[in-house]
């Protein structure tokens, strides 16, 4: 039996990329840490928050690789010198990985209460209706009638 895929349907011309950010966005397999907020404000506007106690803003990085938005934290270890005699708060390292789709674009971070928020932005292309002409076909070998 064969396995037919999505990219590979006759309708879905071009839409190979598509199957690929799937499989991208399936194997992210990002753990729950930090917790994350998704919210829509607006039919175009998007804040995505990510709950980080503890990080300050020279300890995260925001980077857009290949349409996937990432942000990554590293705290400094600053327990030289203290003696925990419970130690809860996590001070760990982490990658969160967001794909996001064509024509949405970052437009900004902010740092507020231990909270990070990411606002993006969906730029609505234009509705664009194209005409294509059709040229004859040009044959070398016409035959002539009047022979």
């Amino acid at each position: 039996m064969t396995k037919m895929t999505l990219g590979a349907h006759p309708f879905l011309l071009g839409f190979d990329q598509l199957e690929r950010l799937v499989e991208r966005t399936a194997k992210s397999g990002n753990d729950g840490y930090p917790p994350y907020n998704i919210e829509q404000s607006s039919e175009n506007r998007y804040r995505i928050t990510l709950a980080l106690a503890g990080f300050e803003e020279e300890d995260l990085s925001i980077t857009v690789e290949d349409r996937q938005l990432v942000i990554r934290g590293r705290q400094r270890d600053d327990s030289e010198g203290r003696i925990f005699l419970h130690r809860g708060i996590a001070t760990r390292q982490f990658q969160r990985s967001f794909v996001l789709a064509d024509g949405v674009d970052v437009n900004g971070a902010t740092m507020e209460n231990g909270l990070l928020h990411v606002d993006l932005k969906r730029d609505v292309p234009d509705s664009v209706v194209q005409t294509i002409q059709i040229t004859p076909a040009k044959t070398s070998h016409k035959k002539d009638r009047s022979e």
